[in-house]
């Protein structure tokens, strides 16, 4: 009898977390799981020719990779 409600015990536990697992993605507005993101944009830099970094729109301004 106790194997039998242990075992329930670990099938419940085991059972309650999948979802976390699954979707780790939570929408913090809605609060409701979304698909995760898979690629992230590469935020692109520019340096001035004094060799400092500035805003990409000022002129002068080169992107350096």
């Amino acid at each position: 009898m106790r194997r039998i409600i242990a075992a329930a015990a670990a099938l419940t536990l085991v059972a309650g977390s999948a979802p976390a697992l699954a979707a780790p993605c939570k929408d913090p507005k809605t609060g409701k799981f979304v698909k995760c993101p898979t690629a992230t944009t590469k935020v692109t830099r520019c340096k001035d020719a004094k060799g400092k970094f500035a805003k990409c729109g000022t002129p002068g301004a080169k992107p350096v990779s």
